[in-house]
């Protein structure tokens, strides 16, 4: 898990959310598109699946930081 970055403006969420998609796409993009390359449906599938939850995880890493700012 990554270190907490604080996020006060739209800028700063903007170049977080960058900084973040860059990580997930070299993480798990790769497998993806050697998958499609390969013609590996299961391959697809579980890169897709895996792809899909790292941008959930991304999204609820930011939803958890905002309910910690409420309390």
């Amino acid at each position: 898990m990554e270190d907490t970055v604080a996020i006060e403006t739209r800028s700063e969420f903007a170049l977080w959310a960058i900084e973040r998609a860059k990580e997930i796409v070299s993480q798990e993009g790769t497998a993806l598109a050697l998958a499609a390359r390969d013609m590996d449906e299961e391959g697809l599938r579980e890169a897709g699946h895996k792809l899909g939850a790292a941008i959930s995880d991304a999204l609820l890493e930011v939803f958890d930081g905002l309910l910690g700012s409420e309390g």
